[in-house]
């Protein structure tokens, strides 16, 4: 039996207001009696996508800090950050925190190393790229596994379900997994807007793990542990 979550508080940190639609199906099947406190800066992908793949403007990382200073002030139980692009601000912003922080991808990150040594990471942002590419050798390093990384980056399927076509956005990242399955022993989707392919997957080759499921699976069981 779950422990019951009510009074318990997540504070979510979104770099651009796509996320918040594709997090709420997860929020309601995963931890529907939990308050949700959002904060919202579209300015920061905004920033993140005008520079080049790799490089964060350093002030996007205080934003992080602010929002998530203002959901601690606020009371908030845990912390996640719903941007792929800038993971490594949980890493700075920890210890200017007491409440614990998670970057949504950690999770899939985690299990995909469990899997084998050969990751596919499937992306529609360029920008995502080298943050995923980067927390996915940390997740490699941390279970004792030197990982092999097959990127492949899809950049229409991004602009189509930002045009509010995600059957043709899945359409071309189901075909893209298909022909990567067989080189890879599980793939990881790179952006929490991806999430929108779930329930096409069905009976795949090699695990395919997406942001949104396994990060507020990991999130309910943080909660849990709690007092």
């Amino acid at each position: 039996m779950s422990k019951n979550l009510s009074g318990k508080k997540l504070g979510i940190i979104h770099a651009a207001l796509i996320t918040t639609r594709a997090v709420q199906k997860f929020i309601d099947e995963t931890i529907p009696e939990v308050e949700i406190v959002p904060w919202v800066d579209d300015t920061i992908q905004n920033t993140n996508f005008r520079s080049r793949p790799g490089e964060i403007p350093p002030g996007n990382f205080a934003k992080f800090v602010q929002g998530a200073l203002s959901q601690q002030a606020y009371g908030v139980d845990l912390i996640l950050l719903a941007c792929s692009t800038f993971n490594q601000a949980v890493e700075y912003g920890q210890p200017m925190l007491t409440t614990p922080l998670l970057q949504i991808d950690r999770p899939m990150m985690d299990l995909a190393v469990q899997d084998g040594c050969r990751i596919g990471l499937l992306a529609t942002v360029p920008t995502t790229v080298p943050a995923s590419e980067r927390l996915l050798r940390l997740a490699g390093a941390e279970a004792r596994k030197t990982i092999e990384i097959k990127t492949r980056l899809c950049t229409e399927a991004f602009q189509l379900i930002k045009a509010g076509h995600p059957e043709k956005h899945n359409e071309i990242l189901l075909e893209e997994i298909d022909r990567l399955s067989g080189e890879v022993d599980a793939i990881v989707l790179a952006q929490v807007s991806m999430a929108a392919l779930e329930p096409c997957l069905g009976n795949t080759r090699v695990p395919v793990y997406n942001s949104g499921r396994t990060a507020f699976n990991r999130v309910r069981e943080i909660l849990e542990q709690l007092p």
